[in-house]
């Protein structure tokens, strides 16, 4: 199995408490197992407040709904051994 790398790091954003956000991560293979989502070191989960989703294979994202002060902090992508920050 390929080493799967990041090729397109996230970026940081700021927006206003209420509104949702969306993070962007693309990797160098389809179908990247071994991925995980962090807010603040805690592991994130699909859910009604978090959703994660892979776009055209390659570029996962996460969107935080409706953020509120306390999702202040660094969010972290990782595959394998490879992170990413904002």
């Amino acid at each position: 199995e390929p080493d799967v790398t990041i090729v397109s790091g996230l970026k940081d954003m700021v927006v206003s408490e209420g509104d949702d956000v969306t993070f962007r991560c693309q990797v160098s293979h389809e179908n990247a197992r071994d991925v995980e989502w962090k807010l603040q070191d805690v592991a994130l989960q699909n859910n009604e407040m978090n959703e994660i989703s892979v776009e055209k294979g390659k570029v996962h994202t996460l969107t935080l709904r409706k953020v509120t002060e306390q999702d202040i902090g660094t969010v972290t992508f990782r595959v394998g051994p490879h992170t990413s920050t904002a």
